[in-house]
């Protein structure tokens, strides 16, 4: 997982899952669950901050929206962290881990709507991708058909998320 010494992954659990994914299967999908994990930890916090800061006309909407938003990822964090730990290792806890596995970036403070509605569109289309080009791989590869569920549900819920940023860009 992550290269950092004091990365959970260092850890191994008391006694290992014995659900019919080989050891080395199960680690590589951590992995992947992991960099999830961080990935919807960075934008968790982009959307509170955003939340918190939003000014303009539809303030209120929009105050409502990011709520409902961030409401709904951290679900998905707690879901994910869950699924880490249902494959047998430890979910990373530890926001130094986070920023050293994420694909997104926490960018610079913004009070603008629109431009916070086009960071958050592209940061639910990256894990979109993400998901999609791993998603496959834990099936096919690591022979993992319960994460595999697990990932297109994230992957549906992030696509809702990324048409209703569309639409308020529209």
């Amino acid at each position: 997982m992550s290269t950092n010494t004091n990365a959970v992954d260092k850890a191994k659990p008391t006694l290992a899952a014995n659900t019919g994914i080989l050891p080395k299967n199960s680690e590589a999908v951590a992995l992947i669950l992991n960099t999830l994990l961080a990935d919807e930890q960075v934008l968790y916090a982009k959307i509170r901050n955003y939340h918190w800061n939003v000014e303009g006309p539809s303030f209120m909407e929009l105050h409502k929206f990011l709520e409902s938003m961030y409401e709904a990822i951290a679900g998905t964090i707690d879901d994910t962290a869950e699924r880490i730990r249902k494959i047998g290792h430890y979910a990373e806890g530890r926001l130094a881990n986070y920023l050293e596995l994420a694909h997104l970036l926490e960018g610079d403070y913004t009070k603008d709507p629109r431009e916070q509605q086009k960071n958050l569109l592209d940061d639910h289309e990256t894990i979109c991708r993400y998901i999609r080009e791993h998603a496959d791989e834990v099936q096919d590869k690591y022979k993992d058909t319960g994460t595999n569920d697990f990932l297109v549900g994230v992957l549906k819920e992030h696509e809702k998320w990324a048409w209703f940023l569309r639409a308020y860009l529209g």
